[in-house]
C-alpha cells in the first residue's frame, strides 16, 4: 500500500504514481490509498489497473479519523497487504500507527522536507511515528542528514532514495513555444506551486534587473497558489507589464518546460525538487538557490549555477551570466539533461524502493 494525501499535480503524488505504475508486478502488487481520491493522477492509476482506496479522513480533529482508521485496517486485512509506505505528512501520521497496530511486516515512512515547516503538534506526531516505522526514507542527502542530526533518527533506520524522472516524457526536444511566449527571443521562468517558501518574488525582482539585456525577453511563471495576488502586485510595482507572464498550473508541463531557456528555482527551503529535475531532463539551463538538496542536483559551474538563498543581486548576476553567454547556456543544458537521465532515472528510483521492500520482508522471514 502506497499512501499519499491526494492524487493531485504535486511532486509527491507524481512519485507515488510512478512507483505504482512501474514497480515489478512479478514481486509486488501496488494499492494506492489516499484521503482525496479524485485528481489528475487518479485516472492515470486506474488506467494502469491499480486499485485506489479512499481513506475518508477529512480532519484529524473530526470523527472521520475513526472511520479512516477502520477503513484502512479492514483493507489491509482483506487484501493481505504486507508493505505500507506512507509518502507525506498526513498519511505518515495516520498510516504508520495503523500499520503498526495491524502488525504489518514492513512499515516505511518518508520525510521529504524539513519538519519545521509544520506546526508543533504535527512535528510531535511525526517524531512518534519515527519509533514505529522500520525505515524513514529521505529523498536527498540533505534531509537524510537532517533526520539524523536534528530529529535523532538512527542512521541505520534512514534510507536515501532520490526521486526518478521519466525520460520518455521529460527529454530535450524542439517544438513550438506556447503562444504567450512564442515571439520572445529568450524566456526565463519557473514552474511550481505558488507558495511562500518558493520565493518567486526573488525571481521577479532579479528579472527586473536584467530584462534590459535582451529586448523582448520574457519571464514565464507557470503555477497556481496563494502567492499569486502578491506576485501579480509585484509585477505591477516593478512595471514589468507583458514581459512577466503568469500561467495557471498545467496538467502537461512538458511544453512549458521546453519553452524555457533558463529555469530558475529560487526557493528558501527545498529537499529534492521534482520541478528542477524535470527542467534538467528537458534540457533547460538551470539556476537554483543554494539550499537543501538543490546542490545535489545542480553541479555548480558544470550543469548549472547556484546562487545564495534570498540574495537578489546574486541571482541577477547568475542570470546575467547565462543571458550573455549562449554557449554556456547550451553546455549547461546538455550536461543537465545527461545527468538527469544518468543519475536520477526512474528505473533507479523504482529499484531502490523495491530493494528496500525486499530487505524488510526478508528480515521478517
Amino acid at each position: 500500500m502506497l499512501m499519499v494525501r491526494e492524487l493531485a499535480q504535486g511532486g509527491c503524488e507524481r512519485d507515488v504514481a510512478r512507483l505504482a505504475k512501474y514497480i515489478d508486478r512479478s514481486k509486488f502488487f501496488p494499492h494506492v490509498a489516499c484521503f482525496v481520491p479524485n485528481g489528475v493522477r487518479s485516472q492515470e492509476l486506474r488506467d494502469a489497473g491499480i486499485p485506489i482506496v479512499h481513506i475518508p479522513v477529512t480532519s484529524f480533529k473530526s470523527w472521520s479519523l475513526i472511520e479512516g482508521v477502520r477503513v484502512m485496517r479492514r483493507y489491509l486485512r482483506e487484501h493481505q497487504i504486507k508493505v505500507v509506505h506512507a509518502f507525506d505528512v498526513p498519511t505518515v501520521i495516520l498510516g504508520v500507527p495503523v500499520a503498526y497496530s495491524s502488525r504489518m511486516p514492513a512499515i516505511v515512512s518518508a520525510q521529504l522536507g524539513r519538519r519545521d515547516l509544520h506546526d508543533g503538534f504535527a512535528q510531535k506526531l511525526l517524531r512518534f511515528t519515527d519509533h514505529l516505522a522500520q525505515v524513514v526514507v529521505a529523498n536527498s542527502q540533505y534531509i537524510q542528514q537532517y533526520l539524523i542530526d536534528s530529529e535523532g533518527v538512527p542512521a541505520e533506520r534512514t534510507y536515501l532514495c532520490y526521486n526518478g524522472i521519466e525520460t520518455a516524457i521529460f527529454h530535450p526536444a524542439v517544438e513550438p513555444k506556447p503562444p504567450s511566449v512564442a515571439s520572445a527571443p529568450l524566456v526565463i521562468g519557473t514552474i511550481c506551486a505558488l507558495r511562500t517558501e518558493k520565493r518567486v518574488d526573488l525571481l521577479i525582482q532579479a528579472f527586473a534587473q536584467v530584462r534590459h539585456l535582451v529586448p523582448g525577453m520574457k519571464l514565464l511563471i507557470v503555477g497556481s497558489g496563494i502567492e499569486l495576488p502578491k506576485l501579480e502586485a509585484l509585477r505591477t510595482e516593478l512595471n514589468l507589464g507583458d514581459d512577466c507572464i503568469f500561467e495557471p498550473a498545467k496538467t502537461n508541463i512538458v511544453p512549458w518546460m521546453r519553452a524555457l531557456d533558463i529555469f530558475v528555482i529560487s526557493s528558501e527551503t527545498e529537499s529534492f525538487p521534482n520541478g528542477l529535475l524535470e527542467a534538467m531532463a528537458c534540457g533547460c539551463a538551470c539556476v537554483g538557490s543554494r539550499v537543501g538538496g538543490i546542490p545535489e542536483l545542480i553541479d555548480n559551474g558544470v550543469s548549472g549555477l547556484l546562487f545564495e538563498s534570498q540574495n537578489v543581486p546574486d541571482l541577477a548576476a547568475a542570470l546575467t551570466k547565462l543571458i550573455q553567454d549562449p554557449a554556456l547556456r547550451q553546455r549547461f543544458a546538455q550536461q543537465a539533461a545527461a545527468e538527469a537521465a544518468d543519475k536520477f532515472s526512474l528505473d533507479a528510483f523504482v529499484h531502490r524502493n523495491e530493494a528496500l521492500y525486499d530487505k524488510l520482508l526478508s528480515a521478517k522471514v
